[in-house]
């Protein structure tokens, strides 16, 4: 119970804690930034990642407040105690423990962006943002507690029904009911508009034929958002999507194996089978094929979320790196005094913090409300594109080590090579980015 006992005693006083212990929202961002009031002290001085000692500092970056410097280092202590000493076993496994994610529940980690009255936690944008960035701090991609708390459960929360919220949202929260989102087909990934499973009616109920593939949290996962087809006729196939919420356990739900990946080795991964599945209209999510419109107003998030891992995990791969170049002898002095090393490091943190200052004002603007698709496209793609640039550069810098698999920097390697591919391709992205510019705007 450290992390509560935690966020109690470094929130305490203020408006954002409940009685319970649990964060919720700190000020707006305009109240955050505002000038002081007559008598006020005015905001302590906060340094940017590059003048900071290390990019992985407490108390930087203009964006965050004490408030959740005194949170990340909570949430760190988690990752440091919790995860890291057993990861290599998940990584074995394929997959964490049940108890991790209990745990996770138990520190108030599992839906921090979920309203306080559904049954999450009730945080802000930035607390949720602390949690992604020191889970690639500690190099550990196991626990798929983003995709859960920042993917999954906003669907549920901004269009299930009450009995919906009320029945899953709290058991989520406490990390007793895992949940994935079903959207990847072997034959349509980041074309949404490809999906194949589909559910047809009879009478009260629905039947769901299909499967999906790729599935993230899928082999231990209790709960599944599935995308579906509920209207062939539909004159787009965006307009005959739809969206249910399907649970383990339901007759026809078979999971397949684990996936075998190159990396995310702790992280499970499946296949989702779907045959004849029945399931009661209180499964629908939202309105009948409303679907498509629902993905598309909620993957900006995801795609942030993938952009502010990418930053962090790049910030934690030049730091290992740092560490390793200024130890490593090499010609009768560190290599960190040889000059092409000095560039290259100095290269690579002027790339990552002008990575990190547009990732804080696309987490600002969302925070806002007012981050578009567009933008969202732009982070998810450079974001994504620069951390596999530095994971290449780190490893080169390590030599021959930085292929072994114990080092850090060889696990964060293949880790990031998915980043450009899932939450759809960068090649998608750019064409959204594309369609944007290109688009006469009124």
């Amino acid at each position: 119970m450290f992390v509560q006992k935690a966020v109690r005693t470094c929130l305490s006083g203020l408006k954002n804690v409940s009685h319970s212990g649990r964060i919720l929202p700190v000020a707006s961002s305009r109240e955050q930034h505002t000038q002081p009031q007559p008598g006020e002290a005015p905001p302590s001085f906060r340094p940017e990642p590059s003048s900071a000692r290390t990019l992985l500092d407490y108390g930087t970056r203009r964006i965050f407040t004490e408030d959740h410097d005194m949170f990340r280092q909570s949430v760190r202590r988690f990752f440091n105690e919790e995860v890291v000493p057993y990861h290599k076993e998940w990584e074995k496994a394929g997959q964490v423990s049940r108890e991790l994610w209990e745990k996770a529940g138990e520190q108030g980690l599992l839906g921090v962006l979920t309203p306080e009255e559904h049954g999450g936690i009730g945080g802000d944008l930035l607390s949720a943002a602390v949690v992604w960035e020191e889970q690639m701090y500690s190099n550990c991609s196991g626990p798929g507690f983003a995709l859960h708390s920042e993917i999954v459960m906003p669907y549920i929360s901004n269009y299930g029904t009450k009995g919906q919220i009320e029945r899953f949202i709290p058991e989520m929260a406490a990390g007793r009911c895992i949940g994935a989102i079903a959207m990847t087909e072997p034959g349509a990934g980041s074309d949404l508009q490809g999906v194949r499973t589909n559910a047809v009616r009879d009478g009260d109920d629905w039947i769901l034929n299909g499967n999906k593939v790729f599935i993230t949290n899928g082999w231990m996962a209790d709960l599944v958002v599935v995308v579906t087809v509920t209207n062939r006729e539909a004159r787009t196939a965006a307009h005959g999507i739809s969206l249910f919420l399907v649970e383990d356990g339901m007759k026809g739900f078979n999971k397949g194996r684990k996936l075998e990946k190159i990396g995310l080795k702790a992280q499970d991964t499946a296949e989702l089978f779907f045959e004849d599945v029945r399931l009661p209209a209180s499964a629908l999510l939202g309105e009948v094929n409303k679907g498509f419109y629902y993905l598309m107003n909620e993957l900006p998030q995801e795609r942030l979320l993938i952009a502010d891992m990418a930053i962090a995990s790049a910030e934690f791969m030049f730091e290992e790196t740092r560490n390793y170049v200024t130890q490593r002898k090499a010609f009768g002095k560190t290599i960190a005094h040889l000059q092409t090393v000095q560039h290259r490091l100095a290269e690579l943190k002027t790339e990552i913090c002008v990575g990190r200052a547009f990732l804080d004002s696309c987490l600002q603007l969302h925070a806002d409300k007012r981050l578009d698709s567009s933008t969202a496209s732009m982070a998810k793609y450079w974001a994504s594109d620069l951390q596999n640039k530095v994971a290449t550069e780190c490893l080169q810098m390590h030599g021959g080590w930085g292929y072994m698999w114990e080092y850090p920097i060889a696990k964060a390697f293949v880790d990031s090579r998915i980043q450009p591919i899932y939450g759809g391709t960068n090649e998608i992205m750019k064409e959204l980015i594309a369609r944007d510019i290109v688009t006469k705007k009124k």
